[in-house]
């Protein structure tokens, strides 16, 4: 079921990126994040218990890196684990794509509305956008490997909360810069939604890649023996 529920979280997080951004019926300005890390964290709570509430491939790098162990030594999270949860996180991605354009455009159709795509040409400032990527998806990582998975915040009712809000100022502070995904997913969903060309999808998913196995080390190096 852990593969099914994080098929289910990551295609609601798409979605509502999707149907909050592209008019008609976008969210009233300023607050689309709002909705996009309330999604998140209705979602890790509702799955995490099943799945962990990953949600995301570069937050699936993050936990297999950081390396927890089971009671027997063995790895929790394991590299087929990972590749599995990457194959879900990005079909569920897709597929919510498609469904947000074809609603979207079905609701234009109906009501004589127009459709309008938000557009974000990253290549044209690669490197600032290279870098908010990487802050985002670094401090979403970050926020997950301290509140979800250490020994010193287990149990704790919070972490749905921290981890939505921390996509929530990231999308706030990044988010006029390349649309703010910090997750692959989400990168490939804008992309099949027309936001951001195809050939900028590695300046998504390389810095958030990168984030988040320089966030695993962190932790890792701040909880030894974990």
């Amino acid at each position: 079921m852990k593969y099914v529920y994080e098929f289910i979280g990551t295609f609601f997080l798409v979605a509502v990126v999707g149907m909050v951004i592209i008019d008609p019926g976008a969210a009233a300005l300023g607050f689309a994040p709002l909705a996009i890390g309330t999604v998140l964290a209705v979602m890790i709570f509702a799955g995490g218990h099943i799945s962990g509430g990953h949600y995301n491939p570069a937050v699936s790098l993050a936990v297999f890196i950081r390396g927890a162990k089971t009671e027997s030594g063995e790895r929790a999270f394991t590299a087929g684990n990972m590749i599995a949860y990457w194959v879900v996180q990005l079909i569920a991605g897709f597929i919510a794509a498609l469904l947000v354009v074809y609603v979207k455009g079905a609701y234009a159709a109906a009501t004589s509305a127009t459709v309008a795509i938000p557009t974000v040409t990253v290549s044209a400032y690669m490197i600032p956008a290279l870098i908010v990527e990487f802050l985002g998806t670094f401090a979403l990582t970050y926020t997950v490997l301290n509140v979800a998975t250490a020994k010193g915040t287990s149990g704790n009712s919070f972490y749905g909360w921290a981890i939505g809000m921390a996509v929530l100022a990231s999308a706030y502070a990044f988010g006029g810069i390349t649309g703010g995904a910090f997750n692959p997913a989400v990168a490939l969903g804008i992309t099949q939604m027309g936001v951001t060309p195809w050939a900028s999808i590695w300046i998504y998913w390389v810095p958030q890649l990168i984030a988040g196995i320089i966030a695993a080390f962190v932790f890792r190096a701040a909880h030894p023996g974990e």
